[in-house]
């Protein structure tokens, strides 16, 4: 079995549904012990993995089902060779949530100088980035961009009606002051790839 968690948030794979089924329900009645429950709307069984497609292929259904956690749906995803790949993707509803919030701010900031504005935004891009920058996360990161200097070109507009804030002039400010986004965690074969020596220095010898 796995399990990922992280404070409240958890999720557990098991090879077998029947091992899934019985953990569900074991942990549901230790809960019970402490007046807990399970979150209804949350917690739930899926297929999900390696042969899941071709499964539910088999049985008629359609593709896998996905989860989100911490921010991310997790999809069960092909490499360009065909091989399987669980992709990450930037929650929709949590980068709109994110645009929003800088919406507001940028109103707040309307009349600050070009580059006070970009310096501004310029760290909010990163902090996004520094969370969401994951394998197979890409076109997420890139609509986050696009939509934070589209906030941008209409914020400069509505400072006066002659503002002449065109795509073309937007673009060029944006890179002067908006990092473009690029992968910053390593991809999970290379994340995985220990290597531990046979012979350790201190193995075997007592601490002095």
């Amino acid at each position: 079995m796995i399990i990922v968690r992280y404070a409240d948030d958890i999720v557990v794979g098991f090879e077998h549904e029947a091992d899934a089924r019985r953990f569900w329900e074991a942990m549901r009645e230790r809960l019970q012990e402490f007046a807990l429950s399970l979150h209804p709307d949350k917690t739930r069984l899926l297929e999900f993995g390696h042969f899941a497609a071709a499964n539910r292929k088999r049985r008629g259904l359609g593709k896998p089902e996905t989860f989100t956690i911490l921010g991310f749906t997790f999809i069960c995803g092909r490499t360009r060779r065909g091989d399987f790949q669980i992709h990450r993707k930037t929650r929709r509803d949590r980068m709109q949530a994110k645009l929003t919030e800088i919406k507001e701010e940028l109103r707040r900031r309307m009349h600050q100088s070009i580059p006070r504005q970009g310096r501004w935004l310029r760290q909010v891009v990163i902090g996004y980035n520094n969370y969401h920058a994951v394998p197979t996360n890409s076109r997420a990161l890139e609509a986050f961009r696009y939509h934070v200097i589209d906030l941008w070109r209409r914020t400069l507009r509505r400072r006066s009606q002659k503002d002449g804030s065109t795509w073309e002039r937007i673009a060029r400010i944006a890179h002067d002051w908006l990092p473009k986004p690029r992968i910053l965690y390593p991809w999970p074969q290379q994340r995985f790839a220990v290597r531990h020596p046979r012979w350790e220095p201190y193995a075997g010898m007592r601490a002095p």
